[in-house]
């Protein structure tokens, strides 16, 4: 009998982790309204210093409820949130789901040309959006469905003493200022939106009954397998799947009060799962950072140091280095959890000397919440593997030629997963779906072989994909872009594999006809 077929994996999940867990018709609208009634006091938020409550939380989220449904907002209408980890991010995003409709959430360094083609495919009418990110959107009026653009400013939700000096005409602090904010004609200001003028106290927001386990919650958008970027659509049902499976994978995880370090973006799946849907689940306060700056972090670990830090490879490494460096204690720090690229053995055995806490690597997808397999929080882990499926989770490594045949153990073959943690499909596109799926099977398009104890080690990808420092880049839109420009008449991007487990991201172009070499121009023209 496989490993598949025995569930071999089984036998090293620890007795904190159950073999399969309860999930019932539970949304994340349940988590957070149980949360709030159980510990409205504790802290929700972090930011720069200033502390929020979930009470003080919940008052912002019903406001801006209130807001956007006077602005037309219904259940399963699109909103779009375009902005950074910061107070009112957190806020918009439970706002949107208290009425019942869906999160779309979009990278705010995103040019106006890789906005473009998403906003026609989701049509939401309104986005919430770092006001440095607002003249982006005023370029897709005229070619999407938006209507309305409301604009955060990140130093309003900083504490009073910040805010005040940051309006100092001192050269340091105005380079500062500018990197945290920018005027945002034409759109309405978030103090406007959470006031009373547009919706009132929202006191009388109540959520939809119709919102179910299997209403979409959030639209994510990922190239797959084809380089073409498409909305995966995660239901409730999903998100809540991965946040509890997460709890009961870590141990302890919530038993005493919990500090997130919210480093990595929400609008990667990874951050929000772990950090921002994670949260309310065990009354833990979020570290926001809208950037992983290290002298930001640094700062956090000396005085406000996070107990949970989920991250990828390079984070881990350039913290210990500048700890190292400048003699800073990483005691404190319980548990570690890292994806997105391989994590060198280096890596953890320096984390864990410096921090006292377990580091660990897991593998996951947009399209699973995302994690479907971690390595067991105990001696039992290993190195170089990616580890074990999670709970109600089944991995199965299939001939490539023959998906319905299961590899021997030991043998390579397509990663196929199957939970309650997948998700429904790609949104207004079928056919996508349809490629992505064999039966009931998600197809990950990734390489691999399960041990024949359950452990799983991957081989490569299917698909074209770069990570740099945790960041999925591919090939073709960077082409696309490069050959755009009047100068390039061809272009071929790669990876260039880094000690640390990323990648560089390398392009080989061939000029146009009189065209001369200028590669600062070039990466200028690519940002």
């Amino acid at each position: 009998m496989s490993a598949f077929e025995s569930k071999a994996w089984l036998q090293h999940y620890p007795e904190w982790t159950p073999h399969s867990l309860e999930y019932g018709d539970t949304t994340l609208l349940d988590v957070y309204d149980n949360n709030l009634a159980l510990s409205p006091d504790k802290p929700a938020t972090y930011f720069f210093g200033r502390t929020q409550s979930y009470a003080e939380l919940d008052k912002q989220v019903r406001r801006a409820a209130a807001g956007l449904r006077a602005f037309g907002v219904r259940p399963g209408d699109r909103v779009a949130i375009v902005a950074p980890n910061c107070p009112q991010f957190i806020a918009s995003f439970w706002a949107v789901l208290k009425l019942g409709a869906i999160a779309v959430l979009h990278n705010p360094l995103y040019t106006a040309h890789e906005l473009e083609g998403l906003f026609q495919n989701h049509g939401a009418r309104i986005a919430i959006s770092w006001d440095k990110t607002a003249s982006t959107l005023e370029k897709l009026r005229a070619t999407t469905s938006l209507e309305t653009v409301v604009s955060i400013n990140m130093v309003n939700a900083m504490p009073t003493a910040q805010r005040l000096a940051l309006r100092l005409p001192i050269p340091p602090l105005k380079s500062k200022r500018d990197q945290l904010t920018a005027p945002a004609p034409n759109t309405v200001p978030w103090e406007s939106l959470v006031g009373n003028a547009i919706g009132g106290d929202g006191s009388d927001v109540v959520s939809p009954e119709e919102v179910t386990k299997n209403s979409t919650a959030i639209i994510m958008y990922t190239s797959g397998t084809t380089g073409k970027p498409k909305g995966a659509e995660l239901t409730h049902g999903n998100l809540f799947a991965n946040i509890l499976m997460g709890k009961h994978w870590v141990p302890q995880l919530g038993d005493s009060p919990e500090r997130m370090l919210a480093a990595l973006p929400f609008f990667h799946a990874y951050g929000l799962t772990m950090n921002a849907t994670l949260a309310p689940l065990i009354a833990s306060e979020l570290v926001l950072l809208p950037s992983p700056q290290m002298p930001l972090i640094m700062d956090l670990m000396k005085k406000h140091t996070p107990t949970w830090v989920p991250g990828v490879p390079t984070l881990y490494e350039r913290i210990v280095a500048k700890a190292e460096e400048n003699d800073v204690s990483l005691d404190g720090v319980r548990a570690a959890f890292s994806g997105a690229s391989t994590l060198p053995v280096e890596t953890v055995e320096k984390w864990e000397k410096y921090t006292g806490g377990m580091l660990v690597e897991g593998y996951g997808l947009t399209e699973c919440s995302p994690i479907i397999v971690g390595n067991p929080m105990t001696s039992a882990r290993r190195p170089g593997y990616v580890g074990i499926p999670f709970p109600d989770t089944e991995i199965r490594i299939a001939n490539p030629e023959n998906l319905d045949e299961t590899m021997p153990d030991g043998e390579e073959g397509e990663v196929l997963a199957r939970g309650p943690q997948v998700f429904k499909g790609y949104f207004d596109d079928e056919e996508a779906t349809q490629k992505a799926f064999h039966g009931d099977w998600f197809r990950t398009g990734d390489m691999g072989v399960m041990e024949d104890d359950g452990f799983i080690r991957l081989v490569s990808r299917i698909k074209e994909i770069i990570i740099t420092g945790g960041f999925n880049v591919y090939p073709g839109e960077v082409e696309e872009v490069l050959t755009s420009h009047p100068d390039v008449d061809q272009a071929a991007v790669v990876g260039r594999p880094r000690s640390d487990g990323s990648e560089d991201v390398v392009a080989c172009v061939i000029l146009a006809d009189g065209a001369a070499m200028d590669p600062e121009g070039l990466k200028d023209y690519c940002r």
